[in-house]
């Protein structure tokens, strides 16, 4: 999970009462991290809100907020735990559901709630997203805030290079040519999140899944990277690197380059929708469109994004939590999270729902793709075991020199799916 300008973390407590029989209980403290509260912009702002909205309709509850960025976030309840600060709630990226729930004591949803309680709550979700937070048939993560590839393009250059700006590329072969004719007119042609630093392996997943590859088996026991559906998509992003149109940039400077309208194609979360589009206002016309698929393909998108968890072993905190869970994911809570964040709307009726985002929607048609693309989800799979993060970087590290490096692609995804593969649990 990259940081962008509208993306990052911290956390927040709540104070919650409940009434076991006819006399009311002491209100009850839970702490709940989350990372959006980190950052210094939407993001932040949003999440107060929500958070102050809850406090209003539930007046014995208290919130008070913590900073935990999304990076440190595991180390950080591992900490707090350990010093008996229990944390109660918190805001997970999917790569670290399963180290997290296996070593936090994550409660599953239908042991807190109830499996009735469960289901009624995830009716009108969006029904792929239900699934994302499952681990051995348990659900230990509702979706939360989630994003989807989305290919941002700039009209105006398109049209500068002759190519039509209403029927923006659906494969990579189309986005390669349209990359080349926008570089000979002096332009940046295609970027994409894929590689550096600050990279993870949630849009890659998608690329290779697209192609018919993935990066584990279903059982999550052997690493499939280098399968040869996976060494084809590999080879392609290899082939538009070495033609140029896979242009050399970093995460932050691609992003930079689009947002100044320097860059034709930028592959990205769609989480950048409400950034990218105030950076575009009066300056170049911004649109978007789905991930590319490989030929007649279908694309196999997966989610960026983040699900809620509840580590309290105490059950009077566990239904607190709950309580707010069921808040957070709400339709109210999707009107301000995809409005005012540029996170997709879980519960898709809201969108032409003139309660909810029916007047925002008509002047915000980005959302359109992703909507569509909700329909298509698949899972962003963690890495099982304690090596998850070592795992993946190893097979990030190889994808990279094969795509920018020159190496044999794959030969290095084969020596690299071989040296994870040793850090997988037995």
């Amino acid at each position: 999970m990259r940081k962008f300008p509208l993306i990052a973390g911290l956390s927040a407590a709540a104070t919650f009462a409940l009434a076991p029989g006819p006399a009311a209980a002491a209100p009850v403290t839970i702490t709940f991290y989350n990372y959006n509260l980190a950052s210094t912009g939407a993001g932040a702002d949003a999440t107060r809100k929500l958070i102050q909205e809850f406090m209003a309709g539930h007046p014995d509850i208290k919130v008070n907020a913590v900073g935990v960025n999304v990076t440190t976030i595991t180390a950080r309840i591992q900490a707090d735990t350990a010093a008996q600060r229990p944390v109660d709630l918190a805001q997970v990226v999917f790569s670290d559901l399963d180290f997290v729930a296996r070593n936090f004591g994550a409660k599953p949803l239908e042991t807190v709630a109830g499996a009735d309680a469960l289901t009624a709550h995830e009716a009108g979700m969006a029904p792929r997203t239900v699934k994302l937070g499952m681990l051995d048939g348990k659900t230990y993560g509702m979706a939360y805030t989630l994003s989807t590839p989305v290919l941002f393009y700039n009209a105006d250059l398109f049209k500068a290079a002759g190519l039509d700006p209403d029927h923006p590329p659906q494969t990579w072969g189309e986005v390669k040519s349209a990359a080349l004719a926008i570089k000979r007119q002096g332009h940046a042609g295609f970027a994409a999140g894929l590689f550096g630093n600050s990279a993870s392996d949630w849009m890659m997943q998608g690329v290779l899944r697209s192609n018919g590859g993935a990066v584990i088996s279903p059982d999550r026991k052997t690493l499939t990277f280098s399968s040869p559906d996976s060494v084809g998509a590999i080879t392609m992003l290899r082939d538009m690197n070495d033609a140029g149109a896979f242009e050399k940039m970093d995460t932050m400077a691609a992003m930079e380059s689009m947002a100044a309208g320097n860059l034709g194609m930028y592959l990205e979360t769609s989480a950048l929708q409400n950034y990218m589009l105030g950076a575009a206002k009066g300056k170049f016309d911004l649109r978007g469109t789905a991930m590319p698929s490989f030929g007649d393909k279908p694309a196999r998108p997966n989610n960026s994004g983040s699900a809620l968890v509840i580590l309290s072993q105490d059950p009077a905190r566990q239904r607190a939590a709950w309580e707010l869970m069921k808040f957070l994911t709400s339709k109210r809570a999707y009107a301000v999270i995809t409005s005012e964040i540029g996170y997709l709307p879980l519960r898709p009726d809201i969108v032409d729902d003139p309660k909810y985002l029916g007047a925002w929607s008509k002047t915000h048609p980005m959302i359109r793709p992703n909507l569509k693309q909700l329909s298509v989800l698949e899972p962003w799979v963690p890495m099982p075991g304690p090596n998850y993060r070592q795992i993946t970087k190893i097979m990030m590290d190889a994808m990279e020199q094969a795509v920018r490096g020159g190496a044999n692609v794959s030969a290095t995804l084969a020596a690299a799916q071989d040296k994870a593969q040793r850090l997988i649990p037995r």
